[in-house]
């Protein structure tokens, strides 16, 4: 699989990624089971097989089992972790994690990232991971909180580089203002059918829109050499394999899909995911399936270039109408 280096970082990351969100099964406290442990390292094995070096995890995937899991094949399988990349996300605490009945909280505090950390550390069997991400903005952000964290995190030698997930432009301004570390990376929910990041700006001053909701976020990342990593690259395979009741822009899209994979030769999971990579910003999709098939149907896309009238074309049957 092709690479390229994360600007402002000694990172080589494959142009595909991994995402762990679904490796421990289940969203509760229930033990770890046998089958999910054999699935885990199954996955994890093919991922790098098929050349993807980067895995996204979280400390809240299933509540800790999914980085657990990553943690327990780098135990058992020596040179394994010399071959990855770990991404690491913090900053969110779970309905239920406090109290039954409690409400989500994004928590960006000096002690619960600094816990995040070592939590995962730990999990991992592992003393570092070369990033970690603020994972969703937190509202009562205290920007000086996070530059302690990062600074501290940094110097230990815990965390290589820092990035943030789902932030807006002003929103990374305002942490850049206080970090001293580069955020080298945006992770945010882009594909086929959820474009607002692409679509805001073809349609800006069009129709009475005055202003970007998006806040021009895509650009401002290719301006400061960040890069897009996509999570549900494919909505969940709602293309891929659309319901009889899905809605008619789905059901264009998903047979345009069919026809460009026909005609490159190719899975209908390589044009999907191929569309993200045919931008030219520094879009790296995330991929959590959790069958291997699935992966080595996703990885083709690294060999698969559409044409831009392709790429508008399905653009245009995603959102049910042309561009203005």
């Amino acid at each position: 699989m092709k690479t390229y280096r994360i600007p402002n970082t000694d990172l080589e990351v494959s142009r595909i990624a991994y995402g762990s969100m679904k490796l421990g099964e289940t969203w509760d406290t229930t033990p770890i089971t046998d089958k999910a442990r054999v699935n885990a390292s199954k996955i994890l094995h093919t991922v790098v097989e098929q050349g993807i070096n980067l895995i996204d995890m979280a400390d809240i995937y299933t509540w800790g089992k999914s980085d657990t899991l990553v943690g327990e094949v780098i135990k058992n399988n020596p040179g394994f972790r010399d071959k990855v990349i770990l991404q690491a996300k913090g900053g969110i605490i779970l309905s239920g994690q406090i109290h039954t009945g409690s409400a989500t909280v994004y928590d960006f505090s000096y002690e619960h990232l600094m816990d995040s950390v070592n939590l995962t550390l730990k999990r991992l069997n592992t003393d570092y991971v070369d990033t970690f991400i603020l994972h969703r903005p937190d509202a009562l952000v205290e920007p000086e909180e996070v530059a302690r964290a990062f600074s501290e995190l940094h110097a230990s030698g815990k965390v290589r580089y820092f990035g943030v997930s789902n932030h807006t432009t002003l929103q990374l301004e305002l942490l850049k203002k206080y970090v001293d570390q580069p955020l080298v990376i945006n992770q945010i929910q882009l594909s086929l059918l959820h474009n607002g990041l692409i679509d805001d700006g073809l349609r800006f001053n069009n129709k009475g829109l005055s202003y970007t909701s998006t806040q021009g976020t895509l650009d401002y990342c290719r301006l400061h050499d960040m890069v897009v990593q996509a999570w549900s690259p494919v909505d969940k395979g709602k293309i891929l394999s659309p319901a009889d009741d899905a809605p008619e822009n789905i059901k264009a899209t998903a047979e345009e899909v069919t026809r460009l994979a026909e005609k490159y030769d190719t899975t209908k999971e390589a044009i999907v995911i191929g569309w993200l990579l045919r931008h030219p910003a520094m879009v790296q999709p995330i991929v959590g399936t959790v069958t291997p098939k699935r992966i080595m149907d996703s990885v083709k896309a690294d060999t698969v270039e559409i044409t831009k009238l392709e790429w508008y074309t399905l653009l245009a049957k995603a959102n049910g109408k042309n561009v203005p």
